[in-house]
């Protein structure tokens, strides 16, 4: 049974896994190489707490069940699992999987919370790759349930299945990957929204305010209890995605889109981050993300009724 969980990289990623983890009972050690930013963590988890109390129904955060350490040695030589949340680099997550690897336990799950990165490239130089993998999550991820394990060439069943079985543990809803892309499968899609909205703006379309609302008022609103392709389904009506594509499916050949990146110039730059400057209306990150979970606790909440009446 995984008790005993290490988390290295303790940002906004990590922050949110060691809440998680807290929240579920697990024992928590972490490791940051920035060794001042014990603090600040420990603020972040306070400040998400409320919101964890009540998606969880959890009363009081026991801090007993968390330590801070300064060195990765000791943070990974008694853990279970291992979920690593350093710089999205493959020089630095391959260095660093090297160390984790020799100083874990023989059995310890190793998972990466890569955003896009290849694990058979993470792991190369990681010893006993059959026990790593990739848990990507999303941002909070101490509200957001999804996870994607993604296995690498080396990866073995029985250690992905035993990861799958902790996730769950913690109110994760996994995905497991068929086989190991870049980007996996909600960033391939994040991103080819994200390219089409910089598009947009560079050409002086739209504002970030307008393709926020448009997402925000539309098919936002859809995606958040069936995705893309069930939301798709129901718009080809009696007949379903059968007429969609008839329908529509010849559109996807009209010069709507533009699959690569925009050049990030200093005027475009200028317009994104003066246009969500605008947006926040004066507010503080941190201001924005309380409204933020307040709203994805009571989200999820109202989804849950709904989505067993779709998918039971």
């Amino acid at each position: 049974m995984i008790k005993k969980i290490a988390v290295i990289g303790t940002g906004v990623i990590g922050a949110g896994w060691i809440a998680r983890c807290l929240a579920h009972n697990k024992k928590v050690i972490a490791y940051d190489k920035d060794f001042k930013i014990e603090k600040k963590l420990i603020l972040e988890i306070k400040r998400s707490w409320p919101f964890i109390k009540k998606l969880f129904n959890k009363k009081k955060l026991n801090l007993k069940n968390f330590k801070y350490v300064t060195s990765i040695e000791e943070a990974v030589k008694n853990a279970d699992f291992i979920q690593e949340c350093a710089t999205e680099n493959y020089a630095i997550k391959t260095k660093l999987m090297n160390i984790i690897g020799k100083n874990a336990k023989t059995n310890a799950i190793i998972s990466s919370s890569s955003s896009g990165l290849l694990p058979t490239r993470i792991y190369s130089k990681c010893k006993n790759p059959a026990r790593t993998m990739i848990g990507h999550p999303f941002n909070p991820v101490y509200l957001c349930p999804g996870v994607e394990i993604v296995a690498g060439k080396k990866s073995k069943k029985k250690f992905l299945n035993k990861a799958n079985k902790f996730y769950k543990s913690i109110s994760m809803n996994p995905i497991m990957v068929k086989k190991e892309l870049p980007g996996y499968l909600a960033d391939r899609l994040q991103e080819a929204l994200w390219r089409e909205g910089l598009h947009i703006i560079n050409e002086g379309y739209a504002t970030t305010k307008d393709l926020d609302r448009a997402i925000e008022d539309g098919p936002g609103l859809r995606w958040s209890l069936m995705g893309t392709f069930l939301t798709f389904h129901l718009a080809g009506g009696k007949a379903g995605m059968k007429h969609m594509l008839k329908q529509f499916g010849p559109a996807l050949k009209l010069p709507w889109t533009k699959l690569k990146a925009p050049e990030l110039s200093k005027k475009l730059s200028s317009r994104v981050i003066a246009g969500t400057r605008q947006q926040a209306k004066g507010k503080s990150v941190a201001m924005i993300s309380n409204i933020r979970d307040e709203y994805l606790v009571k989200l999820q909440k109202l989804r849950k009724k709904y989505e067993n009446k779709i998918r039971k």
